[in-house]
Protein backbone atom coordinates (compact mmCIF):
# COMPACT_ATOMS: atom_id res chain seq x y z
CA UNK A 1 0.00 0.00 0.00
CA UNK A 2 1.12 3.56 -0.75
CA UNK A 3 0.23 6.84 0.96
CA UNK A 4 -1.58 7.77 -2.26
CA UNK A 5 -4.07 4.96 -1.59
CA UNK A 6 -5.14 6.19 1.85
CA UNK A 7 -7.38 9.02 0.68
CA UNK A 8 -4.97 11.83 1.53
CA UNK A 9 -5.04 14.98 -0.60
CA UNK A 10 -2.20 15.73 -2.99
CA UNK A 11 -0.64 18.45 -0.83
CA UNK A 12 -0.16 15.97 2.01
CA UNK A 13 1.13 13.20 -0.25
CA UNK A 14 3.63 15.66 -1.70
CA UNK A 15 4.86 16.62 1.78
CA UNK A 16 5.20 12.95 2.75
CA UNK A 17 7.13 12.23 -0.44
CA UNK A 18 9.46 15.15 0.25
CA UNK A 19 10.34 13.48 3.56
CA UNK A 20 11.33 10.35 1.65
CA UNK A 21 8.34 8.15 2.52
CA UNK A 22 6.12 6.25 0.08
CA UNK A 23 4.64 3.39 2.11
CA UNK A 24 2.78 3.85 5.39
CA UNK A 25 3.68 1.90 8.51
CA UNK A 26 1.02 -0.51 9.86
CA UNK A 27 -0.40 1.99 12.36
CA UNK A 28 -0.56 4.69 9.68
CA UNK A 29 -2.37 2.36 7.29
CA UNK A 30 -4.90 1.47 9.98
CA UNK A 31 -5.36 4.85 11.69
CA UNK A 32 -5.42 7.32 8.80
CA UNK A 33 -8.64 6.06 7.12
CA UNK A 34 -10.48 5.94 10.47
CA UNK A 35 -9.44 9.47 11.43
CA UNK A 36 -10.33 10.77 7.96
CA UNK A 37 -13.85 9.42 8.46
CA UNK A 38 -14.17 11.29 11.76
CA UNK A 39 -14.05 8.29 14.09
CA UNK A 40 -12.47 8.06 17.53
CA UNK A 41 -9.56 5.68 17.97
CA UNK A 42 -7.82 3.91 20.83
CA UNK A 43 -4.40 3.04 19.44
CA UNK A 44 -1.75 0.89 21.07
CA UNK A 45 1.69 1.27 19.54
CA UNK A 46 5.26 1.27 20.75
CA UNK A 47 7.51 4.22 19.97
CA UNK A 48 9.06 4.20 16.50
CA UNK A 49 5.96 2.88 14.75
CA UNK A 50 5.13 6.12 12.95
CA UNK A 51 2.12 6.98 15.10
CA UNK A 52 2.77 10.74 14.92
CA UNK A 53 2.14 10.81 11.17
CA UNK A 54 -0.77 8.43 11.80
CA UNK A 55 -2.73 11.24 13.43
CA UNK A 56 -0.99 14.32 12.02
CA UNK A 57 -1.77 13.64 8.34
CA UNK A 58 -5.52 13.00 8.66
CA UNK A 59 -5.85 15.80 11.23
CA UNK A 60 -4.36 18.26 8.72
CA UNK A 61 -6.67 17.03 6.00
CA UNK A 62 -9.82 17.33 8.10
CA UNK A 63 -8.99 20.86 9.22
CA UNK A 64 -8.08 22.01 5.70
CA UNK A 65 -11.47 20.83 4.41
CA UNK A 66 -13.34 23.57 6.31
CA UNK A 67 -12.73 27.17 7.28
CA UNK A 68 -13.83 28.59 10.64
CA UNK A 69 -16.34 31.41 10.71
CA UNK A 70 -14.98 34.86 11.49
CA UNK A 71 -11.57 36.43 10.95
CA UNK A 72 -9.71 35.04 13.97
CA UNK A 73 -8.43 31.47 13.84
CA UNK A 74 -9.66 29.51 16.85
CA UNK A 75 -7.79 26.44 18.08
CA UNK A 76 -9.54 23.59 16.24
CA UNK A 77 -7.13 20.75 16.98
CA UNK A 78 -5.38 20.14 20.31
CA UNK A 79 -2.53 17.66 20.75
CA UNK A 80 -1.46 17.00 24.35
CA UNK A 81 1.89 15.35 25.06
CA UNK A 82 3.66 14.47 28.33
CA UNK A 83 7.06 16.06 27.63
CA UNK A 84 8.50 19.12 25.97
CA UNK A 85 10.67 17.04 23.68
CA UNK A 86 7.69 15.10 22.37
CA UNK A 87 5.67 18.31 21.96
CA UNK A 88 8.48 19.80 19.87
CA UNK A 89 8.70 16.64 17.78
CA UNK A 90 4.95 16.59 17.08
CA UNK A 91 5.01 20.30 16.27
CA UNK A 92 7.81 19.75 13.75
CA UNK A 93 5.87 16.91 12.11
CA UNK A 94 2.82 19.13 11.75
CA UNK A 95 4.98 21.86 10.21
CA UNK A 96 6.61 19.49 7.72
CA UNK A 97 3.48 17.61 6.67
CA UNK A 98 1.33 20.74 6.55
CA UNK A 99 3.80 22.92 4.64
CA UNK A 100 1.59 23.03 1.54
CA UNK A 101 -1.63 23.80 3.45
CA UNK A 102 -2.82 27.22 4.72
CA UNK A 103 -2.96 26.13 8.37
CA UNK A 104 -1.17 27.61 11.35
CA UNK A 105 0.22 25.66 14.29
CA UNK A 106 2.29 26.32 17.38
CA UNK A 107 3.80 24.48 20.33
CA UNK A 108 3.58 25.58 23.97
CA UNK A 109 5.35 24.09 26.98
CA UNK A 110 6.93 25.21 30.24
CA UNK A 111 10.53 26.10 30.92
CA UNK A 112 10.50 28.99 28.45
CA UNK A 113 9.00 32.48 28.60
CA UNK A 114 5.24 32.59 28.28
CA UNK A 115 4.86 36.03 26.63
CA UNK A 116 5.99 34.98 23.11
CA UNK A 117 3.49 32.10 23.32
CA UNK A 118 0.75 34.57 24.27
CA UNK A 119 1.57 36.73 21.24
CA UNK A 120 1.40 33.73 18.89
CA UNK A 121 -1.91 32.56 20.33
CA UNK A 122 -3.41 36.03 19.94
CA UNK A 123 -2.58 35.93 16.23
CA UNK A 124 -4.65 32.75 15.93
CA UNK A 125 -3.62 29.13 15.36
CA UNK A 126 -5.51 26.17 13.95
CA UNK A 127 -3.47 23.45 15.68
CA UNK A 128 -2.01 23.63 19.17
CA UNK A 129 0.51 21.15 20.60
CA UNK A 130 0.97 21.48 24.35
CA UNK A 131 2.11 19.91 27.59
CA UNK A 132 -0.65 19.87 30.24
CA UNK A 133 0.86 22.33 32.72
CA UNK A 134 1.61 25.18 30.35
CA UNK A 135 -1.73 24.65 28.64
CA UNK A 136 -3.54 25.22 31.95
CA UNK A 137 -1.31 28.22 32.67
CA UNK A 138 -2.62 29.86 29.50
CA UNK A 139 -6.19 28.94 30.38
CA UNK A 140 -5.82 30.51 33.84
CA UNK A 141 -4.43 33.70 32.25
CA UNK A 142 -7.29 33.71 29.73
CA UNK A 143 -4.89 33.70 26.81
CA UNK A 144 -6.33 30.50 25.37
CA UNK A 145 -9.86 29.49 24.34
CA UNK A 146 -10.54 25.78 23.82
CA UNK A 147 -14.27 26.05 23.14
CA UNK A 148 -13.86 25.50 19.37
CA UNK A 149 -11.69 22.38 19.48
CA UNK A 150 -12.87 19.81 16.93
CA UNK A 151 -10.13 17.18 17.32
CA UNK A 152 -8.31 16.14 20.50
CA UNK A 153 -5.21 13.93 20.52
CA UNK A 154 -3.72 12.47 23.70
CA UNK A 155 -0.28 11.20 22.72
CA UNK A 156 1.57 8.73 24.96
CA UNK A 157 -1.31 8.77 27.42
CA UNK A 158 0.28 6.08 29.58
CA UNK A 159 3.33 8.29 30.11
CA UNK A 160 1.09 11.22 31.11
CA UNK A 161 -0.60 9.09 33.73
CA UNK A 162 2.77 7.82 34.97
CA UNK A 163 3.92 11.42 35.43
CA UNK A 164 0.88 12.34 37.50
CA UNK A 165 -0.96 14.39 34.87
CA UNK A 166 -4.37 12.71 35.22
CA UNK A 167 -5.90 15.59 37.26
CA UNK A 168 -4.69 18.07 34.65
CA UNK A 169 -6.10 15.94 31.84
CA UNK A 170 -9.49 15.92 33.55
CA UNK A 171 -9.41 19.73 33.87
CA UNK A 172 -8.56 20.07 30.18
CA UNK A 173 -11.34 17.70 29.10
CA UNK A 174 -13.86 19.80 31.04
CA UNK A 175 -12.88 22.82 28.89
CA UNK A 176 -13.50 21.11 25.54
CA UNK A 177 -16.72 20.79 23.54
CA UNK A 178 -18.51 17.51 24.16
CA UNK A 179 -18.98 17.05 20.40
CA UNK A 180 -15.49 16.39 19.10
CA UNK A 181 -13.27 13.71 17.61
CA UNK A 182 -10.84 12.15 20.11
CA UNK A 183 -7.73 10.06 19.48
CA UNK A 184 -5.84 8.31 22.27
CA UNK A 185 -2.40 6.78 21.73
CA UNK A 186 -0.71 4.65 24.38
CA UNK A 187 2.18 2.19 24.40
CA UNK A 188 0.39 0.11 27.04
CA UNK A 189 -3.25 -0.46 28.00
CA UNK A 190 -3.38 -0.41 31.79
CA UNK A 191 -6.70 -0.43 33.63
CA UNK A 192 -6.27 3.29 34.24
CA UNK A 193 -5.84 3.92 30.51
CA UNK A 194 -8.99 1.89 29.80
CA UNK A 195 -10.94 3.97 32.33
CA UNK A 196 -9.68 7.17 30.71
CA UNK A 197 -10.65 5.84 27.28
CA UNK A 198 -14.17 5.08 28.51
CA UNK A 199 -14.59 8.73 29.52
CA UNK A 200 -12.78 10.27 26.57
CA UNK A 201 -13.80 8.21 23.54
CA UNK A 202 -17.07 7.58 21.72
CA UNK A 203 -17.34 4.11 20.15
CA UNK A 204 -13.62 4.06 19.34
CA UNK A 205 -11.93 1.81 16.80
CA UNK A 206 -9.26 -0.23 18.58
CA UNK A 207 -5.94 -0.28 16.73
CA UNK A 208 -3.01 -2.37 17.96
CA UNK A 209 0.22 -2.92 16.07
CA UNK A 210 2.40 -4.34 18.84
CA UNK A 211 1.78 -6.61 21.80
CA UNK A 212 1.68 -4.96 25.19
CA UNK A 213 5.11 -4.18 26.63
CA UNK A 214 7.07 -5.87 23.84
CA UNK A 215 10.38 -4.62 22.54
CA UNK A 216 10.76 -3.83 18.87
CA UNK A 217 11.68 -6.94 16.89
CA UNK A 218 14.17 -4.93 14.84
CA UNK A 219 16.31 -4.29 17.95
CA UNK A 220 19.13 -6.71 18.75
CA UNK A 221 19.45 -6.90 22.54
CA UNK A 222 22.58 -7.97 24.39
CA UNK A 223 23.78 -7.98 28.01
CA UNK A 224 27.39 -7.55 29.11
CA UNK A 225 27.99 -8.47 32.75
CA UNK A 226 30.59 -6.14 34.26
CA UNK A 227 31.62 -4.76 37.65
CA UNK A 228 29.95 -1.46 38.47
CA UNK A 229 33.28 0.37 38.80
CA UNK A 230 34.37 -0.75 35.31
CA UNK A 231 31.20 0.19 33.40
CA UNK A 232 32.53 3.50 32.11
CA UNK A 233 35.76 1.83 31.00
CA UNK A 234 33.80 -0.86 29.14
CA UNK A 235 31.50 1.69 27.53
CA UNK A 236 34.46 3.67 26.18
CA UNK A 237 36.00 0.44 24.91
CA UNK A 238 32.80 -0.59 23.09
CA UNK A 239 32.36 2.83 21.49
CA UNK A 240 35.98 3.06 20.39
CA UNK A 241 36.63 -0.53 19.29
CA UNK A 242 33.36 -0.74 17.34
CA UNK A 243 33.62 2.83 16.00
CA UNK A 244 30.09 3.71 17.16
CA UNK A 245 29.34 7.22 15.96
CA UNK A 246 25.90 7.87 17.51
CA UNK A 247 25.06 6.35 20.89
CA UNK A 248 22.20 7.18 23.27
CA UNK A 249 23.20 6.14 26.82
CA UNK A 250 20.76 5.92 29.74
CA UNK A 251 21.56 6.47 33.41
CA UNK A 252 19.22 6.45 36.41
CA UNK A 253 20.09 9.87 37.82
CA UNK A 254 20.80 13.37 36.59
CA UNK A 255 24.05 13.53 38.56
CA UNK A 256 25.10 10.21 37.04
CA UNK A 257 24.36 11.50 33.54
CA UNK A 258 26.53 14.58 34.06
CA UNK A 259 29.37 12.56 35.60
CA UNK A 260 29.37 9.95 32.83
CA UNK A 261 29.31 12.59 30.10
CA UNK A 262 32.33 14.32 31.67
CA UNK A 263 34.19 11.01 32.02
CA UNK A 264 33.58 10.12 28.38
CA UNK A 265 34.87 13.55 27.36
CA UNK A 266 38.08 12.82 29.28
CA UNK A 267 38.30 9.55 27.34
CA UNK A 268 38.28 11.56 24.12
CA UNK A 269 34.64 10.81 23.20
CA UNK A 270 32.51 13.87 22.48
CA UNK A 271 29.54 13.67 24.83
CA UNK A 272 26.74 15.74 26.31
CA UNK A 273 23.96 15.12 28.83
CA UNK A 274 20.22 15.75 28.76
CA UNK A 275 17.95 15.61 31.81
CA UNK A 276 15.38 17.51 33.84
CA UNK A 277 17.79 19.92 35.52
CA UNK A 278 18.93 21.29 32.16
CA UNK A 279 17.20 24.40 30.84
CA UNK A 280 15.00 23.91 27.82
CA UNK A 281 17.56 25.75 25.68
CA UNK A 282 20.36 23.45 26.86
CA UNK A 283 18.24 20.35 26.23
CA UNK A 284 17.33 21.52 22.73
CA UNK A 285 20.98 22.30 21.90
CA UNK A 286 22.20 18.95 23.26
CA UNK A 287 19.71 17.04 21.12
CA UNK A 288 20.50 19.14 18.03
CA UNK A 289 24.25 18.59 18.48
CA UNK A 290 23.67 14.84 18.82
CA UNK A 291 21.46 14.64 15.75
CA UNK A 292 23.94 16.48 13.53
CA UNK A 293 26.91 14.44 14.78
CA UNK A 294 28.69 17.18 16.72
CA UNK A 295 28.72 14.80 19.69
CA UNK A 296 28.94 10.99 19.53
CA UNK A 297 27.22 10.22 22.84
CA UNK A 298 24.06 11.65 24.38
CA UNK A 299 23.75 10.61 28.03
CA UNK A 300 20.15 10.79 29.21
CA UNK A 301 17.85 10.05 32.10
CA UNK A 302 14.44 8.55 31.48
CA UNK A 303 13.01 11.97 30.62
CA UNK A 304 14.46 11.14 27.17
CA UNK A 305 13.12 7.60 27.00
CA UNK A 306 10.11 8.89 25.08
CA UNK A 307 9.61 11.84 22.85
CA UNK A 308 13.06 11.89 21.25
CA UNK A 309 12.81 11.35 17.51
CA UNK A 310 16.27 10.50 16.16
CA UNK A 311 16.35 9.10 12.65
CA UNK A 312 18.34 5.88 12.18
CA UNK A 313 19.75 5.87 15.73
CA UNK A 314 21.92 2.71 15.66
CA UNK A 315 22.87 2.19 19.32
CA UNK A 316 21.22 2.50 22.73
CA UNK A 317 23.16 1.59 25.88
CA UNK A 318 21.65 0.99 29.30
CA UNK A 319 24.58 2.12 31.42
CA UNK A 320 22.29 1.38 34.36
CA UNK A 321 19.12 -0.70 34.14
CA UNK A 322 15.91 1.16 35.00
CA UNK A 323 14.04 0.41 38.23
CA UNK A 324 10.79 0.04 36.27
CA UNK A 325 10.89 -2.77 33.70
CA UNK A 326 8.59 -1.00 31.24
CA UNK A 327 11.12 1.83 31.00
CA UNK A 328 13.57 -0.64 29.47
CA UNK A 329 11.15 -1.14 26.57
CA UNK A 330 10.75 2.61 26.10
CA UNK A 331 14.50 3.18 26.26
CA UNK A 332 15.45 0.63 23.63
CA UNK A 333 12.53 1.81 21.48
CA UNK A 334 14.69 4.82 20.58
CA UNK A 335 16.52 2.53 18.13
CA UNK A 336 15.15 0.11 15.54
CA UNK A 337 12.53 2.66 14.50
CA UNK A 338 10.43 2.67 11.33
CA UNK A 339 11.91 -0.56 10.01
CA UNK A 340 15.57 0.26 10.71
CA UNK A 341 17.80 -2.16 12.60
CA UNK A 342 19.22 -1.20 15.98
CA UNK A 343 21.31 -2.55 18.84
CA UNK A 344 20.51 -2.20 22.54
CA UNK A 345 23.36 -2.99 24.93
CA UNK A 346 22.90 -3.30 28.71
CA UNK A 347 25.86 -3.11 31.09
CA UNK A 348 24.71 -5.14 34.10
CA UNK A 349 26.47 -5.29 37.46
CA UNK A 350 25.84 -7.81 40.23
CA UNK A 351 23.60 -5.23 41.95
CA UNK A 352 21.23 -5.24 38.95
CA UNK A 353 20.64 -8.97 38.56
CA UNK A 354 17.09 -8.73 39.95
CA UNK A 355 16.27 -5.81 37.64
CA UNK A 356 17.44 -7.90 34.69
CA UNK A 357 15.26 -10.82 35.80
CA UNK A 358 12.24 -8.48 36.01
CA UNK A 359 12.92 -7.15 32.50
CA UNK A 360 13.24 -10.65 31.04
CA UNK A 361 10.02 -11.64 32.77
CA UNK A 362 8.29 -8.68 31.12
CA UNK A 363 9.76 -9.55 27.71
CA UNK A 364 8.93 -13.24 28.28
CA UNK A 365 12.40 -14.25 27.07
CA UNK A 366 16.05 -14.22 28.03
CA UNK A 367 18.36 -11.53 26.69
CA UNK A 368 21.55 -12.81 25.07
CA UNK A 369 24.61 -12.51 27.33
CA UNK A 370 28.00 -11.86 25.75
CA UNK A 371 31.26 -11.73 27.66
CA UNK A 372 33.82 -9.07 26.73
CA UNK A 373 37.39 -10.27 27.12
CA UNK A 374 39.14 -8.48 29.93
CA UNK A 375 35.92 -7.17 31.50
CA UNK A 376 34.55 -10.30 33.15
CA UNK A 377 33.03 -9.47 36.57
CA UNK A 378 34.90 -10.29 39.76
CA UNK A 379 32.96 -13.18 41.40
CA UNK A 380 34.07 -12.08 44.87
CA UNK A 381 32.13 -8.79 44.68
CA UNK A 382 28.83 -8.94 46.57
CA UNK A 383 25.60 -7.24 45.48
CA UNK A 384 24.72 -3.94 47.17
CA UNK A 385 21.33 -2.19 47.34
CA UNK A 386 20.63 0.27 44.54
CA UNK A 387 20.70 3.64 46.28
CA UNK A 388 18.22 5.80 44.40
CA UNK A 389 15.15 4.07 45.80
CA UNK A 390 11.87 2.96 44.38
CA UNK A 391 10.12 4.59 41.49
CA UNK A 392 6.93 6.54 42.10
CA UNK A 393 5.47 5.80 38.72
CA UNK A 394 1.81 4.99 38.29
CA UNK A 395 0.52 7.41 40.88
CA UNK A 396 -2.34 9.68 39.88
CA UNK A 397 -1.48 12.09 42.67
CA UNK A 398 -0.94 15.59 41.25
CA UNK A 399 2.52 17.10 41.48
CA UNK A 400 3.66 20.66 41.75
CA UNK A 401 5.02 21.19 38.25
CA UNK A 402 3.09 20.35 35.14
CA UNK A 403 5.50 21.39 32.41
CA UNK A 404 6.76 17.95 31.48
CA UNK A 405 9.97 17.29 33.42
CA UNK A 406 10.60 15.31 36.58
CA UNK A 407 12.80 15.93 39.59
CA UNK A 408 14.30 13.27 41.80
CA UNK A 409 11.86 11.67 44.21
CA UNK A 410 8.83 13.10 42.40
CA UNK A 411 9.41 16.74 43.46
CA UNK A 412 9.06 19.05 40.50
CA UNK A 413 9.21 22.79 39.99
CA UNK A 414 6.13 24.78 39.11
CA UNK A 415 5.78 25.53 35.39
CA UNK A 416 6.48 29.21 34.84
CA UNK A 417 8.48 31.57 32.67
CA UNK A 418 11.85 30.45 34.01
CA UNK A 419 13.84 27.46 32.83
CA UNK A 420 12.75 24.36 34.68
CA UNK A 421 12.49 20.60 34.51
Amino acid sequence: MLFNNLGLKSELCQAVSEQGYTQPTPIQAKAIPVVLQGGDILAGAQTGTGKTAGFTLPLLQRLSATKPAGKKRPVRALVITPTRELAAQVGESIRLYGKHLPLRSTVIFGGVKINPQIQTLRQGVDILVATPGRLLDHVSQRTLDLSKVEILVLDEADRMLDMGFLPDIRKILALLPKQRQSLLFSATFSNEIKRLADVLLNKPVLIEVARRNTAAESVTQVVHHVDKKRKRELLSFLIGSNNWQQVLVFTRTKHGANRLSQQLERDGIRSTAIHGNKSQGARTKALADFKRGAVRVLVATDIAARGLDIDHLPHVVNFELPNVSEDYVHRIGRTGRAGNDGVAVSLVSIDEKKLLVDIERLLKRKIVVEAVDGYEPDPSIKAEPIKNGKSQRGSSKPRNNRSGGQKRGGQRKRANSTPGG
